[in-house]
């Protein structure tokens, strides 16, 4: 862990394409010196992805960012997770998050639950199951999962008896929440660089303490947007809908409102209806996209988000896809990592 040191690892993204595609990605990243790359959930889980990832790749770590806990038993989650890093030798990471409730229980079906409590109690049954499913299971009972493991047959052993499990934070709480039980926190993309200097670096150090944990023992991994270009208005045209796919959700209202953005969320939140952002982007201003993602030179971007270094243990910048085309995305990304790292992928 650097612990904020001024050379933060850095971190890419996969996605769910085509095998020749996908395996490029990943090698491509390996050769140019990423440290790790990411499989986000969004609808499909982020392990598929990653398992192809980690059979082509030999040193990159794989992690999920994230795989939303409520989606499916913890069961199921410790044993993909054993899966993976069995796949990788020892190279996977477990993201967990909560996601909105818009999600998790408005497209998933999830049952009725505390996000917090909940991944909370996510995050202790998967070290349980990981830790002593192939020695014998005690029964896990929880407010939300209970299991017995009476017909459990013993499992092979896993590569790690503890794999490392971040959560993924957009606020306070869950950062406290992550300080306490986990490995690392993530920066929700949507984290402004202020935000993170001025409200969550304090918030986990405060955290920490309080749990009698040293930093070193937690990696803070931030998240940033990016759109680099010499034609920063349309950086800023290009960025608008990814603003947009989450001010339109009520549970992220507070969030932007303490950004003092909360008139443009309540705008957005009333105009789109269903899952059509990309509609409304337009009503998001100039001055919310750039509190949120970094537009224009590659030098003004690196000095930019380079603020985050005295924090960040690792950093993961990303173009910001929402709605954009793929010829977009992979212009955007090919800078990003130009820029970050010294090389397309």
């Amino acid at each position: 862990m650097t612990q904020g040191t001024n050379e933060p690892r850095h971190w890419s993204v996969l996605q769910s394409l085509p095998a020749p595609i996908l395996v490029a990605m990943a090698q491509g990243a390996e050769a140019s010196g990423v440290h790790g790359c990411f499989a986000a959930q969004v609808y499909g889980p982020p392990f598929v992805p990653l398992a192809a990832a980690a059979a082509v790749t030999q040193r990159i770590q794989l992690a999920s960012g994230i795989a939303i806990a409520s989606t499916r038993s913890p069961f199921e989650t410790a044993m993909a997770a054993i899966d993976l890093d069995r796949i990788s030798g020892g190279r996977f990471t477990l993201g967990l998050g909560a996601s909105v409730l818009a999600w998790s229980q408005g497209i998933y079906g999830a049952p009725g639950h505390k996000p917090l409590a909940h991944l909370r109690e996510t995050v202790a049954a998967v070290r349980h199951i990981i830790a002593g499913a192939h020695k014998g299971l005690e029964p896990f009972e929880g407010e939300y999962y209970s299991a017995d493991y009476k017909d459990l047959t013993l499992t092979e052993p896993p590569v790690r008896e503890k794999i490392p499990i971040w959560v993924a934070a957009l606020r306070a709480p869950m950062v406290r929440l992550a300080a306490e039980i986990a490995d690392g926190v993530m920066g929700h993309p949507m984290w402004s660089i202020e935000w993170a200097l001025e409200q969550m670096a304090p918030a986990l150090s405060e955290a920490l303490e309080k749990a009698g944990r040293k930093r070193s023992e937690v990696d803070l991994n931030l998240w940033c947007w990016a759109a680099p270009g010499e034609d920063e208005a349309q950086a800023i045209e290009d960025a608008r809908p990814s603003i947009a796919f989450y001010a339109r959700v009520a549970q992220y209202e507070p969030f932007f409102e303490a950004h003092g953005f909360g008139d443009v969320a309540r705008k957005l939140q009333q105009t789109i209806q269903g899952g059509d952002y990309s509609s409304a982007a337009h009503l998001v201003p100039d001055d919310m996209v750039r509190a949120f993602v970094s537009v224009g030179e590659p030098e003004k971007i690196r000095e930019r988000i380079g603020r985050l270094n005295s924090i960040a243990d690792s950093l993961c910048v990303v173009a910001p896809v929402y709605s954009l085309e793929p010829e977009k995305v992979l212009r955007y990304s090919m800078a990003i990592s130009e820029i970050f790292h010294g090389g397309g992928q």
